[in-house]
């Protein structure tokens, strides 16, 4: 199974560039070698969650032939998006969680957003939800992603609007040894940090990435790139390898056809 997650489009109307910056992560996608089997969009889909700045994002989204995943961060207006993204699978009445049980990879989408609030949340009914689902199917590996990352990052700004019940999905977790991933967004850049006992990764946005300085804490610096995704590959018998990818970059060549090295 093939998966590939973008995150923090924030389309904003007013920004033309942001949208121009999700399609051309959207066009780097319908070219890559082998088509992905899914793709999620992990929150902050837009500045405001205003209904015009979803019709731009989903216009930019056309192209892509495959299933969208999407979940909200604290951007977005869950209303709004449930009343354009209808749950794919099993869910959780008033939030956009839900489980996706079509490939070999079970895939779980987390609702974190926070209405009002910058930081996401995990309650009590989400995280029972998400419990109960998991102990559905002890025996399938599972994906889970989500927008706020439940680990601290060490920027200051970033963690202060951080994830609220992270100590409790941690417990969550660590009773079904089936997640084999937590992915997540947020925080703007990728991030690798062991969680339970599997891993959480973020992905950067498509319009730019923070530059950490741990340094300096308090400070938060930002710089413009290319789009970049993330890229998820799962087999059974090497698990889920996953890669960072940007869309500009120099041409594909074969080193190794299978059979030979390239001469």
């Amino acid at each position: 199974m093939f998966i590939a997650q973008l995150s923090d489009t924030h389309v904003d109307t007013a920004q033309p560039h942001k949208a121009e910056a999700l399609r051309r992560a959207v066009a780097f996608l319908t070219t890559l070698p082998r088509t992905p089997d899914a793709v999620l969009i992990t929150g902050d889909c837009t500045e405001h969650g205003l209904p015009e700045e979803y019709e731009t994002f989903q216009a930019a989204l056309s192209p892509l032939t495959m299933p969208v995943y999407v979940v909200p961060g604290n951007h977005d207006d869950r209303a709004q998006m449930l009343a354009r993204f209808p749950l794919p699978g099993e869910g959780l009445s008033g939030f956009l969680q839900y489980v996706v049980e079509d490939g070999p990879l079970r895939l779980i989408g987390l609702d974190t957003h926070w209405p009002g609030q910058g930081a996401g949340q995990l309650c009590a009914a989400r995280l029972s939800w998400l419990d109960e689902v998991l102990a559905q199917a002890p025996e399938r590996p599972t994906l889970l992603f989500m927008h706020h990352p439940p680990i601290q990052s060490g920027l200051q700004v970033m963690d202060a609007i951080g994830l609220r019940g992270r100590a409790e999905l941690c417990e969550v977790v660590q009773r079904h040894p089936q997640v084999v991933r937590v992915l997540a967004g947020h925080v703007h850049m990728p991030l690798t940090a062991g969680f339970a006992h599997t891993t959480v990764m973020t992905c950067p946005g498509t319009d730019a990435t923070f530059q950490p300085d741990w340094a300096q804490p308090h400070k938060l610096v930002i710089q413009y790139q290319p789009p970049l995704a993330l890229l998820h590959h799962w087999q059974e018998e090497a698990g889920l390898v996953s890669f960072t990818a940007a869309p500009e970059r120099a041409p594909w060549v074969t080193l190794h056809d299978g059979q030979r090295w390239a001469g």
